[in-house]
């Protein structure tokens, strides 16, 4: 996998005025794996997912997707990656059916294509008897997973997911993990941010601790934990976050 570069962050800096959001990033991440940030409020964990997307430009440097820069061919990277916002980006008035079916169509899908997408993604997060229910009588978490699924009816290589699993039922929360994990074993790479320690303990391949724009450091759960011997990493973010 190391070999397998598909992501590349190159001296990615990223300012608002006088305030550096994001503070000179450079890393790696591999095709297939989980690539976790984790990190305290403010520490620029969206602004990175939202720099990635495309949605904001660097104030400098650069990062590129599978060899395609996002300063330079933005289009070429929105067709390789699906976002799932931490905000619920839904028609609350139409149905989950619909919802899919309007943003298979923005995608470019038609026909049986976007027919047979359009039931892939609901059964990836298993919403298949809520499809023809509008999406205001849907819960929190049946909101989020159907926010995947629109992320997901185009077939991106990578899917990026900011905080998916905020605020929904126990039941969901096991529903969006389960397809993360499934997505993986199915060769996409994701990109996955949480506040939820345990979380991103099981489920990430790696973990990179984003404080303040500055990478603090990156690794395995055990390379972090050795690295900074520590028991785990509830300790570690203490020490590294603290002030």
């Amino acid at each position: 996998m190391e070999n397998d570069v598909i992501i590349e962050v190159r001296e990615l800096t990223k300012k608002y005025g006088k305030l550096t959001v994001l503070d000179n990033l450079s890393f790696n991440i591999f095709r297939g794996e989980i690539f976790g940030l984790l990190g305290p409020n403010g520490a620029g964990k969206s602004t990175f997912i939202s720099t990635l997307a495309t949605i904001c430009k660097p104030t400098s440097g650069d990062m590129a997707v599978s060899g395609f820069s996002i300063k330079n061919q933005p289009e070429r990277i929105r067709r390789s990656i699906g976002l799932v916002p931490q905000d619920i980006a839904l028609y609350p008035a139409l149905t989950g059916m619909d919802n899919l079916d309007f943003w298979a169509s923005i995608y470019g899908l038609r026909g049986s294509l976007k027919k047979e997408r359009i039931y892939e993604a609901l059964s990836v997060v298993r919403l298949e008897d809520r499809a023809a229910d509008r999406v205001e009588n849907y819960s929190g978490g049946m909101k989020r997973r159907l926010n995947i699924a629109v992320a997901l009816v185009h077939h991106p290589e990578i899917l990026v997911m900011d905080e998916p699993t905020v605020g929904v039922d126990i039941q969901s929360r096991r529903f969006i993990l389960d397809a993360v994990k499934a997505l993986k074993n199915e060769g996409k790479t994701v990109i996955f941010t949480s506040h939820y320690i345990d979380e991103m303990e099981a489920l990430c391949d790696r973990l990179a601790l984003l404080d303040r724009g500055i990478i603090k450091s990156i690794g395995t759960v055990n390379e972090l934990l050795s690295l900074h011997g520590s028991e785990n990493m509830e300790e570690i973010m203490l020490k590294l976050f603290e002030g």
